[in-house]
């Protein structure tokens, strides 16, 4: 399984952006998709999660009311709609088939995509 990431910018913040995350040879509905980042010296962290029917978990406390993740499955594409940036939302951004890190640790991580929220 591979999953490709996308939509990464520079932005200021107060912006927005919508990443996406696209399947590479096998189609995503049959998995639950997870959006991850990692920010500059930190660790991994999971912070949105969608069902294969298309409900989304509770997103983490820090992009709860601004990130949502969505799914096309006819287009094989997951979402992640970002609102009223913040600087600490700049990282690198991934997806897995999976919610948690913990089971994605089989997962063989792509390149992810890079948003910079700064002024």
């Amino acid at each position: 399984l591979q999953l490709v990431e996308s939509g990464g910018d520079s932005v200021q913040p107060g912006g927005s952006l919508r990443l996406s995350c696209a399947a590479s040879g096998f189609t995503l509905d049959a998995y639950p998709i997870g959006w991850f980042r990692q920010a500059p010296g930190k660790g991994r962290e999971a912070i949105a999660c969608i069902s294969t029917g298309g409900l989304s978990a509770p997103y983490a406390d820090s992009v709860k009311g601004r990130f949502t993740i969505s799914r096309d499955n006819a287009k094989n594409t997951v979402y992640l709609q970002m609102n009223n940036l913040k600087p600490e939302d700049t990282g690198l951004y991934y997806c897995a088939p999976a919610c948690t890190i913990v089971a994605a640790l089989d997962y063989e991580w792509g390149q992810g995509t890079q948003v910079t929220v700064s002024s």
